[in-house]
């Protein structure tokens, strides 16, 4: 296999999967190289996310495409295909579609699926080595299996809200669908784990994968503090549970990141904001002990840091070793030497023009990722894969 075909260069991926968490993972597949055939709706226009702008992209004439920029962020490397389940015809393409495809992924509501004889029972029967991936909002089984999920109701119900914002203020969602990403994320591994176990003994297997089950699975160390405590995690805005100094602080003319993680780097940043003192001091001078005197450390480390500059702070805790950072926009992000290096910002040619897109952060050095095809609008390859013999064939 050449290097440049992807590790996954091979594997078929049936997409029936909207929204963000399945198209998430089968980019990332698309990306390592698997031929992704997409399934939208024509009836609705495709994907949801095709109607969740502005912005979009337009064509050299001004027009609107259905390329919003949030379709464009999860669905790089596939090829979409207009076809309607609810139909006889439709539903035969797919048992076509499958008979070819390693694995199926699809976020239809539990049973959602068996009306159409494209559940997993059935086509399992039919095709007993597909790795079949169904991702719901609490999945498929449980008292809320038939329940609705999104990113923000998972949110709210495994627990992040409640840890996320400031301490006075609401609770609060993370800034983006990370619940979906997440989801997305522990989709790719358990199909590639599914895949081995396939390759190995020609098993395929059904992988019942729930957003909330996701959240509550990354509340890591907060969720163990909880249950190893018994008290309720309170917000505690950007500082951390579980070490201090671990925040954001003010300076003179913005703010920045401190993360001190143990007690050399402590004594460091005493030295530097001439407090050596504190690093003796009974209250500060280990981390248990600044845990329980966070209040007090903050009182005077914080007005320390507002007498000095965003950059002076950051060079000079650069020069000494402790960890500290920028707090940037996303102008401030894209415009970096260090996202230029790692490739973190790609360009890539569509049908209505180029667009800019975030790059896959996966860096193998045998098998790199590749961008082999932009966000396609919606049926852009549905008569080349319909009318095709292998349909995955290129």
């Amino acid at each position: 296999m050449a290097a440049s075909e992807g590790p996954l260069n091979g594997v078929k991926v049936l997409d029936l999967s909207r929204i963000l968490a399945g198209p998430t993972c089968t980019q990332l597949l698309g990306d390592l190289g698997a031929t992704v055939i997409k399934i939208e709706n024509p009836a609705t226009g495709g994907d949801d996310t095709r109607q969740w702008g502005p912005p979009y992209v337009t064509d050299a004439q001004g027009n609107r495409s259905d390329l919003s920029a949030y379709f464009m962020s999860a669905n790089r490397n596939k090829k979409s295909v207009a076809l309607d389940i609810a139909k006889a015809e439709g539903q035969a393409e797919i048992r076509r579609l499958a008979s070819h495809a390693d694995i199926l992924i699809e976020n239809f509501k539990p049973g959602g699926l068996a009306k159409y004889g494209l559940d997993y029972a059935t086509l399992s029967q039919e095709f007993p080595d597909l790795v079949y991936c169904s991702i719901s909002g609490y999945g498929q089984t449980g008292p809320n299996s038939s329940k609705p999920g999104y990113d923000l109701m998972a949110q709210g119900y495994g627990g992040i809200m409640s840890l996320t914002g400031d301490p006075e203020g609401a609770p609060m969602k993370v800034g983006v669908g990370i619940a979906d990403v997440m989801c997305g994320m522990y989709a790719t591994v358990g199909i590639l784990a599914a895949l081995r176990h396939r390759d190995l003994t020609g098993e395929g297997q059904q992988i019942d994968l729930a957003l909330v089950d996701a959240q509550i699975a990354w509340l890591i160390n907060e969720g163990v503090n909880y249950l190893t405590s018994g008290d309720v995690p309170q917000r505690r805005g950007n500082g951390h549970p579980n070490i201090v100094p671990y925040d954001v602080y003010e300076t003179a003319d913005g703010h920045v990141i401190l993360a001190v993680g143990n007690d050399g780097q402590f004594r460091k940043l005493c030295s530097f904001i001439e407090r050596a003192e504190l690093a003796d001091d009974p209250r500060f001078a280990t981390n248990p002990a600044r845990l329980e005197n966070r209040d007090a450390l903050n009182a005077v480390l914080r007005p320390a840091v507002k007498t000095l500059s965003t950059q002076a702070v950051i060079s000079g805790f650069e020069a000494v070793k402790v960890p500290v950072g920028p707090v940037q926009t996303l102008d401030q992000v894209f415009d970096t030497e260090q996202v230029a290096a790692r490739q973190m910002q790609i360009a890539m040619q569509a049908q209505p023009g180029q667009v800019n897109l975030i790059g896959n952060p996966l860096n193998l050095s045998r098998t790199p990722v590749t961008y082999r095809s932009a966000p396609p609008v919606c049926g852009a390859d549905t008569q080349a894969v319909l009318s095709a013999e292998n349909p995955f064939e290129d």
